[in-house]
């Protein structure tokens, strides 16, 4: 369902309230297009091939963490999906019921857990992945193959930007502070 506001009008007004601000609004616009591509492909996905499915955005990913990098440390399939150690405990905890999923004890360590497909969550995979992959065609057929060779390396880019020195930069902006504890179940939007 498109969106009742254009990214070209969002683009428009924030201009006029920006006026002659000395704002880099290129970097802007790049981030804010980040964040809102994320958001529009993530929804599409959620309420076309992962709704056939019964998957949240966040259970395909866990699925496809697991199923990439086989079976895997909790905290490390966590860190990979790019949510919370609690989010992946109850996503973790669904999948499993669902017979897609395990928990199996660390051989070395009680502590840990860690996470592996099923035979179920295997065969899951094989036939959803290529459904998904269609609908990821669909969200970039207005670019060549060139361009999204490009804007992948692009992004690639901005993460790393960010891994290599996002906790140098946050460290400097809070002049040293801890950041403020992340509110229970809550995470800060995500491109």
């Amino acid at each position: 369902m498109p969106s009742q506001r254009s990214i070209n009008e969002a683009e428009r007004l924030v201009q006029a309230k920006l006026g002659g601000s000395p704002i880099r609004r290129e970097r802007m616009a790049a981030v804010a297009n980040i964040y809102r591509a994320a958001s529009t492909v993530r929804q599409h996905l959620e309420n076309s091939v992962l709704r056939g499915s019964d998957l949240t955005w966040t259970a395909f990913v866990v699925l496809w963490v697991v199923w990439v990098w086989g079976e895997s440390e909790t905290r490390h399939v966590a860190e990979e999906a790019g949510i919370s150690k609690g989010t992946l405990t109850g996503v973790s905890r669904t999948l499993e019921s669902r017979g897609l999923l395990r928990r199996i004890d660390h051989p070395t360590d009680g502590r840990l857990v860690l996470l592996a497909l099923t035979e179920q969550g295997e065969e899951f995979m094989r036939e959803v992945f290529p459904a998904f992959n269609d609908e990821e065609s669909f969200v970039t057929s207005r670019l060549t193959d060139e361009e999204c060779v490009s804007l992948a390396d692009g992004l690639r880019r901005v993460v790393l930007q960010v891994e290599e020195h996002g906790e140098e930069r946050r460290r400097s902006l809070l002049k040293g502070e801890e950041p403020a504890p992340r509110r229970s179940g809550r995470r800060p939007a995500r491109g």
